[in-house]
């Protein structure tokens, strides 16, 4: 009978890495959704602000989950760090515009209770931010032995 290992390291950083990924790419989906389905582009620079969610969520999802070390080499680390933070930037946003605006209104505009859609965000925006930061913790933990002394990895 084989014996299942526990996950890697690199594992568990590239599953929180396309999970966090996934789940920014749902909080722009929902967002572009509100933007069509429930009139917000008619609301002035609210709408504006959920177009562009949309597309940097997208960018941004986009980016982490690219073959980047095959594109950007020993740069790709890096690179996924920023978009992973950025990631998170963006999830954090949405969620903080989000309570602003039902707790005294956000560029003249109020959210009113919680539709279905707003707890979907809600709910992706916090996977998002779990996510890419259990990923940043992870892969920033990774240590080598070189030259007996630990390095980054």
């Amino acid at each position: 009978m084989k014996h299942l290992s526990h996950p890697t390291r690199s594992s568990l950083a590239q599953l929180a890495r396309y999970l966090g990924a996934l789940a920014l790419l749902g909080v722009g989906i929902a967002h572009i959704q509100q933007y069509y389905a429930d009139s917000y582009s008619a609301v002035p620079t609210i709408g504006t602000l959920f177009a562009l969610n949309f597309a940097s969520a997208a960018v941004v999802s986009l980016g982490l989950i690219a073959p980047l070390g095959r594109i950007a080499g020993r740069w790709a680390t890096s690179i996924r760090a920023v978009l992973a933070v950025s990631g998170i930037g963006i999830a954090a946003g949405s969620l903080a515009g989000l309570l602003i605006s039902e707790n005294g209104g956000l560029f003249g505009f109020q959210e009113v209770g919680y539709r279905q859609a707003i707890v979907i965000s809600i709910v992706l925006e916090a996977a998002t931010i779990i996510l890419l930061s259990v990923y940043l913790a992870v892969n920033g933990l990774g240590v080598t032995r070189r030259e007996g002394r630990l390095s980054p990895a």
